[in-house]
């Protein structure tokens, strides 16, 4: 018998599990309830969020292409929202992706019910609640009942204090405490134990489902040998221990081929000194050593010779033979702005209740390197693009960024000489990256550095970590037609403006690109006459009281967009014309009682 000792962890409603098959796309019908109800994770009874009565949710096991419908209830007292973009890349089908933009919550006493595809897809995912930082972590299931067992382990760090109470701390402009502890599969210390015949080989799918932390995990005795990464196979390496930084999914095999004993499984907080100890000596795992972390992402290779659906399954291109068609560089930063703690993306601060308009193109391509602002952040693509995206990290701590709707190629990163000596007193000495024995680049991207892009068998994943005053580069093929979230993973970070949306177009009014829009719950407008001024975004289109508008896939998404962010009102109907007449009926409001859990920034107005 396995007995697992954490020492941190945190939440999340729900692991997926997609395996390969060929048979039609089946359907798999799930109705759950959200209330509330009392937890003690950590020994001190708190409030937490349940599915059906549960602590941690529910999980989906799935094959590819089968087709999920899951009926959700809102028995909440305030708007709940579950999103999918950690698992389900949502082909043509941005609606359904389940953050706040393009899926409007679900109100108090309400139901909606998700329509999703796992398309193409196999491996180990989560999904969660993406508002008001409703997270909370997901069941431990035992769906196979063969030798062989899949386990999993949904690790992260965890707060005493309730979602209100982390909100108001971000609100008032101050960051968060360092969490109260780690949680695995939604208990703490001591709390799981996973039983294991000596001989036999275990699949563990680990996902960190924290809010701030990157947690490493090892095995106490036993070694792991990786053979998925966010539904890339991969070489299969052996490793001792693995850091999973925020929103990363993983799967390992571990043979209990050590004596008949318990053994520890140890999840421990990264790039930090901050550690309880357990009562009994376990295994010992890096703390601030970045080079470590770097070494161990950098040799994570795609398995070429394995099967299963992947970015590419008919071979017709590979990823380091295309050339790009645009760079984008994205530069994370801190600024306080109106004397509060903000977050942003090439120095603007995502944010929602600007009246009006949003902008296509209001967030550059290039680190501007000025003073924060807040803007509604929407950048402009176009469909069939090949892209290259650098992640620039200029602060002291690791960055993980996530894309809603995509895998991507994780063809470069740097190691700066700033990192090594924040996690080594050797490198203290050292002033200049020419006298370092590592080669480096100073954390400055620039063309150069492709030469020492991975061109051949980077894997393909949708969450990628960036270590401090270092850089990540990344390419992606924009093969799906919609509106799209790219975020911080440190939901502090998200929550306070380092996100924005990623507008993918198609001229093309083509269901083979994009499906229409479909009803999604209506926000809950204010009480009073309705503000009559009229919405208009930077294409001319002007939402009013009632408003009807041709669109193509594209235009539809900013239509949608508007209507989540300001608006009330029956979504999409689509006529049988080719041009694909869109009909709205709006009742707008600029000031919406929802507002105070979806903006982050709602006190500021």
């Amino acid at each position: 018998m396995v007995s697992i000792q954490f020492l941190l962890c945190c939440s999340l409603v729900a692991i997926l599990l997609a395996l390969p098959a060929g048979a039609e796309d089946p359907y798999k019908f799930f109705t759950w309830n959200v209330t509330y109800g009392d937890i003690w994770p950590l020994g001190v009874k708190q409030q937490g969020i349940l599915i059906n009565g549960q602590f941690p949710g529910p999980q989906i096991d799935a094959v590819t292409n089968d087709n999920l419908i899951i009926n959700v209830f809102n028995s909440l007292g305030e708007p709940f929202l579950i999103s999918w973009s950690e698992c389900i890349q949502q082909r043509r089908n941005s609606w359904q992706d389940g953050v706040y933009g393009t899926t409007c919550p679900i109100p108090p006493g309400r139901n909606f019910t998700y329509v999703l595809q796992v398309k193409d897809q196999i491996g180990s995912y989560y999904y969660f609640p993406s508002l008001a930082f409703h997270k909370a972590p997901p069941d431990d299931p035992r769906p196979l009942p063969s030798a062989c067992r899949d386990f999993t382990v949904l690790a992260g760090d965890w707060f005493k204090a309730n979602h209100t109470s982390l909100k108001a701390i971000l609100d008032s402009g101050r960051n968060l405490p360092y969490p109260d502890g780690l949680l695995i599969n939604g208990r703490g210390w001591n709390g799981n134990t996973f039983t294991v015949d000596q001989g036999r080989t275990y699949r563990f799918r680990i996902s960190n489902v924290g809010l701030t932390q990157s947690i490493n995990i090892r095995f106490e005795g036993h070694s792991m040998k990786l053979v998925e990464v966010e539904g890339s196979h991969t070489l299969q390496n052996t490793y001792s221990s693995l850091d999973v930084h925020l929103g990363q999914s993983y799967s390992v095999l571990v043979t209990a081929d050590q004596p008949v004993r318990d053994y520890y499984i140890v999840v421990s907080s990264r790039f930090s000194t901050r550690c309880s100890q357990p009562q009994r000596r376990t295994p010992g795992g890096p703390t601030i050593q970045i080079d470590y972390s770097l070494n161990q992402a950098r040799s994570i290779r795609w398995n070429l010779t394995a099967s299963g659906p992947r970015p590419n399954p008919q071979g017709s291109y590979h990823y380091g033979m295309i050339n790009t068609t645009r760079t984008i560089r994205l530069a994370n930063s801190a600024p306080v702005i109106n004397g509060k703690q903000r977050y942003a993306v090439n120095s603007i601060a995502d944010f929602y209740k600007i009246p009006g308009v949003f902008s296509l193109g209001s967030i550059p391509d290039n680190p501007t390197f000025g003073g924060g602002y807040l803007q509604t952040s929407v950048m402009a693509a176009n469909f069939r693009n090949y892209v290259e995206i650098v992640f620039e990290n200029y602060e002291n701590t690791v960055q993980s960024w996530h894309i809603d709707g995509y895998a991507f190629f994780v063809v470069g990163n740097s190691l700066t000489l700033r990192a090594l000596q924040l996690s080594h007193p050797f490198f203290s000495s050292i002033h200049s990256p020419s006298s370092s024995p590592v080669l480096m680049d100073g954390g400055q991207w620039s063309s150069a550095s492709r030469k020492g892009y991975n061109l051949r068998d980077t894997v393909a994943r949708s969450t990628v970590q960036v270590y401090p005053n270092s850089w990540t580069a990344i390419y992606m093929a924009l093969d799906n037609v919609g509106m799209w979230n790219i975020r911080s993973e440190n939901w502090a970070r998200q929550y306070l403006g380092q996100q924005f949306y990623l507008r993918v177009f198609s001229p093309a009014n083509s269901w083979r690109t994009s499906t229409p829009s479909q009803e999604r719950p209506p926000l809950r407008a204010r009480q009073g006459p309705p503000d009559q001024a009229p919405l208009r975004d930077s294409s001319g289109y002007t939402h009013a009281h009632s408003l009807s508008i041709s669109f193509s896939s594209g235009s539809s998404a900013r239509a949608a967009f508007l209507l989540c962010l300001f608006g009330r009102g029956t979504m999409p109907k689509l006529s049988n014309n080719r041009g694909f007449s869109l009909s709205l009926s709006l009742s707008l409001s600029l000031s919406i009682s929802l507002s105070l859990f979806l903006s982050p920034l709602v006190t500021q107005l």
